[in-house]
């Protein structure tokens, strides 16, 4: 807590320090409110009396925007004994149908002038995700000079908001989920981080990607799995569970560390394989008119963990099936992936299409614009290549 109140501190003075020669000199710290994250989602309440007698909103498609603010009085402020402790944020929401008219609005709202180039998340929420189109969405947040471009981009099932509201009041919602993406390079179950300037290139490519999926239960927040942005319409297609990400980490190379738990064949106790390096790469076959790809995965790893009660459990003969048992469940996990994003959402998220564009060009500019139909049915192989180098201490 002491950590995180300290950090936004410093950042108040920074930003104070960075703006006294301009415009805002007059301004004391008093006066900021830094927005450190945004969510938007499809409306929720109800706009201003003065919109609704207005007919141009009749049937309209309404945006709810919540900003998370930290200011003096959050950051700074100490409790009262005896009192409950005081949010270290607060959270304002407005209503309406356009980004930059509905965050002027929060003017009427908000006692201090708000700053936005320390914003660290935006969070969309499932419905607007699948009702209308990202790039629509985002435009404020991607012409806007003010919005930082390492900001993070969320997808969140059900409402966006919750995603900003947290039971433990000493902490940032904002700031927990950058910390909480810090961890993508310790596990295959969480994307690496996508941001603002990530997001631009991606929306233009009109390739389908995923995004990082939030969801929040009974106060708190978790990582989900990943939502599927089609490239045609660039809307929620559906979302990935968390084993099926797996999968996808292992496809796309992204699989720069984690676990992998298999099963020992004759005692069926578990054994964890810890990832220590990981190579993927996607190969496309053509033969006439039949487009076909072969997955070549290989890893380096070591047990760090086995429940096997064997005086062999580290003899070479243990370790060979113990690799075995490893390519055997990275291949289920790819194969899963696969089947629901080829079956199930017919959505190419992992580059097959970019790996037939760079190595059959003319190939590609025949399939291009039935691309996602064309991967729905090209055969896929996989071949996975285990090797445990490391023992453990236990092993000596």
């Amino acid at each position: 807590m002491k950590r995180i109140h300290c950090c936004v501190r410093l950042l108040l003075v920074a930003t104070v320090t960075l703006l006294l020669t301009g415009c805002w000199s007059s301004k004391e710290i008093e006066d900021l409110g830094l927005i450190v994250g945004t969510s938007l989602d499809l409306e929720t309440g109800d706009v201003s009396s003065e919109e609704q007698q207005d007919a141009r909103y009749a049937n309209r498609q309404l945006l709810t925007i919540t900003n998370q603010f930290v200011t003096s009085e959050t950051t700074v402020s100490g409790t009262k004994e005896g009192a409950l402790p005081e949010k270290a944020y607060k959270n304002v929401s407005e209503t309406g149908d356009a980004v930059l008219p509905t965050l002027r609005n929060m003017l009427l709202k908000v006692d201090k002038r708000s700053f936005a180039e320390h914003s660290k998340v935006i969070i969309i929420g499932e419905e607007l995700a699948s009702n209308i189109n990202l790039q629509q969405t985002l435009d404020f947040f991607l012409r806007e000079l003010e919005i930082r471009p390492s900001g993070l981009l969320f997808i969140a099932q059900d409402q966006a908001s919750q995603a900003l509201e947290t039971n433990e009041p000493t902490k940032i919602p904002a700031f927990q989920l950058v910390e909480m993406m810090e961890g993508h390079e310790r596990t295959t179950k969480i994307l690496p981080p996508m941001t603002v300037a990530k997001l631009e290139g991606k929306l233009y490519s009109d390739s389908s990607f995923l995004l990082q999926n939030v969801s929040t239960e009974n106060g708190e927040v978790k990582f989900a799995g990943a939502a599927i942005i089609e490239g045609k319409t660039k809307k929620l297609r559906g979302f990935l569970n968390e084993s099926d990400l797996e999968g996808i980490a292992w496809m796309s190379g992204d699989a720069k560390g984690g676990l992998v738990k298999g099963y020992d064949e004759k005692s069926g106790t578990p054994i964890v394989y810890e990832i220590i390096s990981a190579k993927s790469k996607i190969i496309p076959h053509v033969k006439g008119e039949q487009i076909s790809f072969t997955i070549k995965i290989q890893s380096e790893g070591r047990i760090a963990e086995h429940w096997v009660l064997s005086d062999k459990a580290f003899d070479n003969q243990f370790l060979k099936k113990a690799e075995k048992v490893f390519e055997k469940e990275i291949e289920r996990l790819v194969r899963k992936a696969l089947d629901k994003t080829q079956h199930e959402f017919q959505t190419d998220v992992s580059g097959f299409g970019n790996k037939l564009r760079i190595d059959y060009p003319k190939v590609w500019q025949k399939r291009k614009k039935e691309w996602d139909q064309t991967f729905s049915e090209v055969p896929i192989t996989c071949e996975v290549n285990v090797s445990i180098k490391d023992y453990g201490t236990s092993g000596d």
